[in-house]
């Protein structure tokens, strides 16, 4: 093994460990950020840092979330193998990649188009072709493909957007962030029962706002 392919292990090594320092045990959501490398979705100066737990900037102003913050939510998702999954705010691409190895569809949306097209490209490359990319205003959901078992949603808004909540399936399950300003946010999962919605605090995070409307570029 060569000194740069030994390093890589290494580092893969260390990022799992940390995962699990975190409280990411679920053996298959490890195993999915296991198989999925940060590195084709971190580009240019910020590339060296793929495998730091941080979240680093992406383009459109927008973030690649931080690790460990990607698995406590996938963790918290539960997703199971026939599972359809929509995720609000595509960004880098990294969270959808993560869910194409535990359910059976996903579509991703984002308002950017950019982030969109430089998303499919990598899940190209990489064969994930359960993934459906689509460039939209992620806050009304995607009617025609709903309902859905698991949505996801990676940006905060003040609260859980209605048109996700209808189109939740019944013993379905919503994460995401939710919180009045970029200070003070809540992750959450709520659960949808037969006669309404459970809503559980998971822990306190900071992401983007939700915006609606599509972006400029």
């Amino acid at each position: 093994m060569s000194e740069g392919a030994s390093s890589d292990a290494e580092r893969k090594m260390q990022f799992l460990f940390h995962l699990r320092q975190r409280g990411i045990t679920n053996t298959r959501v490890l195993t999915a950020m296991e198989a999925i490398d940060r590195g084709p979705f971190v580009r240019g100066v910020f590339s060296e840092r793929a495998y730091d737990d941080t979240p680093l900037p992406i383009a459109c102003g927008q973030t690649i979330s931080q690790p460990s913050v990607v698995g406590l939510m996938t963790q918290a998702l539960d997703v199971q193998p026939k599972n359809k999954v929509l995720e609000v705010g595509t960004g880098s691409g990294y969270q959808a990649a993560i869910l194409a190895k535990l359910a059976r569809r996903v579509y991703t949306i984002d308002r950017h188009r950019a982030l969109v097209r430089a998303a499919r490209e990598i899940f190209d490359e990489l064969g994930l072709h359960t993934i459906t990319a689509i460039t939209g205003d992620g806050s009304f959901g995607l009617t025609e493909q709903a309902p859905f078992d698991r949505i996801i949603v990676t940006a905060a808004a003040e609260d859980p957007p209605g048109p996700l909540l209808a189109q939740l399936a019944i013993g379905g399950i919503m994460v995401l962030p939710v919180g009045q300003s970029d200070h003070v946010q809540s992750l959450i999962k709520v659960t949808r029962g037969e006669d309404g919605f459970e809503y559980e605090e998971i822990l306190p995070v900071r992401f983007v706002p939700l915006v609606e409307g599509l972006g400029k570029d």
